[in-house]
């Protein structure tokens, strides 16, 4: 009989943090030389024959997400998730039924969703066809954002972040014992290795000031046009500043920035996966309140700064409850206000303040949940209905 256990971590490409953390834990899982086979499963791609945008507009739906993010056409996203809700529900049969053609050649002993929207399709799947195969759902944002959206009502376990996560997942019924708090978001362990560069010495090969303030402007994987506008309200505020932009993979974006003959000190990088080096050589950060970027923020110790109104994604907005609640930096209603926000912020007896805060974030989720997985494969079949006790 073969050892070694077989974990499918199931992730797709919308705005990339789902990937990123499937990625991040079989790191860690192979760091920590763990016995299973750990296989990255694309969700989009088993459903591809299913992708009603893609048949219609000839785009996937998580392309056409990526777009939405890129071009800032955000707004009636509330609606929008209420009608691809509306679509994946009348389609949940069908996903089902294409979901099983994978689980029959893959065999799992235990299957890791790190995606929303398709927990139900996921887990029905599983259970005709590998039913004593543990189903675990890993929240990457905050918190959910129900209706169907992280969380469903059925027999499955649960990692959240945040204990707003785990009220949730009691409000729809899930046992305690089927729920695992860990300490945060997954992050990649590069964010938790020592940077030893010198800030200062690391600013000058950028071309900026060792001794300026440093902002950190960062909107995810696909970039923002706002940051564009955010770059034209700082120009020239007088404030003594200089600024990171990374634009991911917006090209486009990049080379505007790069263009624009701006007075404040600055500069432009796109797509890297250096963004630790950068948060270091930074004093805050500026972006959208995504569980990415704000976990990463916190894990380098950054104060944010973030905009959230009626733009802002559904899954997003509670986020921004939660920068207020910690304290670890300041919620616009719009960037138009980012000249005062900056100002407020880099007071020196407020930046320290919200550096302190930010460092108290101990967030080590990416080494928790490995000893969860473990402990669920170690479960007999007859007891697969019972998780083992949260750590």
């Amino acid at each position: 009989m073969n050892s070694v256990k077989r974990i499918d971590l199931i992730y797709y490409d919308a705005g990339g943090g789902h990937r990123a953390a499937a990625n991040a834990l079989k790191l860690v899982i192979e760091e920590q030389q763990r016995p299973w086979d750990v296989r990255l499963v694309n969700l989009q791609e088993l459903l591809d024959p299913l992708d009603v945008f893609r048949k219609v507009l000839g785009r996937r739906l998580q392309d056409i997400y990526n777009l939405l993010l890129r071009k800032g056409w955000t707004l009636g996203s509330s609606q929008l998730c209420a009608m691809m809700h509306a679509i994946i529900r009348s389609t949940h049969p069908q996903q089902v039924r294409l979901i099983e053609e994978h689980w029959r050649a893959s065999r799992p002993d235990l299957a890791v969703s790190l995606v929303q929207n398709f927990n139900r399709a996921l887990r029905e799947s599983l259970l005709n066809v590998c039913p004593a195969a543990p189903f675990v759902t890993v929240l990457t944002d905050l918190a959910d954002y129900p209706p169907h959206f992280w969380i469903e009502r059925q027999e499955q376990y649960l990692v959240c972040g945040t204990d707003r996560a785990v009220e949730q997942a009691k409000e729809l019924g899930h046992a305690e014992d089927h729920i695992f708090r860990v300490s945060g978001m997954i992050l990649h362990p590069r964010f938790y290795e020592p940077i030893t560069v010198d800030v200062a010495a690391g600013r000058r090969r950028l071309g900026l000031d060792p001794a300026r303030t440093t902002g950190l402007v960062m909107f995810g994987g696909e970039g923002a046009k706002v940051m564009s506008g955010i770059l034209k309200e700082l120009d020239g505020s007088g404030l003594n500043l200089q600024l990171i932009f990374i634009c991911g993979r917006n090209e486009v974006l990049a080379r505007k920035l790069r263009e624009h003959r701006a007075s404040v000190p600055m500069f432009v990088e796109g797509f890297t996966p250096e963004v630790p080096y950068y948060m270091h050589l930074s004093d805050f950060l500026i972006g959208k309140p995504g569980p990415g970027s704000l976990s990463e923020a916190m894990a380098m110790k950054l104060p944010v700064i973030v905009q959230c109104n009626a733009w802002t994604l559904p899954q997003e907005r509670y986020n921004a409850v939660w920068v207020r609640q910690h304290q670890t930096g300041l919620v616009l209603s719009s960037f138009r206000r980012i000249r005062q926000a900056v100002r407020e912020l880099t007071e020196p007896a407020a930046l320290a303040r919200y550096k302190a805060n930010a460092a108290a974030i101990r967030n080590r989720a990416v080494f928790e949940v490995p000893g969860i997985l473990e402990r669920l494969l170690a479960a007999p079949p007859a007891s697969a209905g019972s998780a083992p006790k949260g750590p």
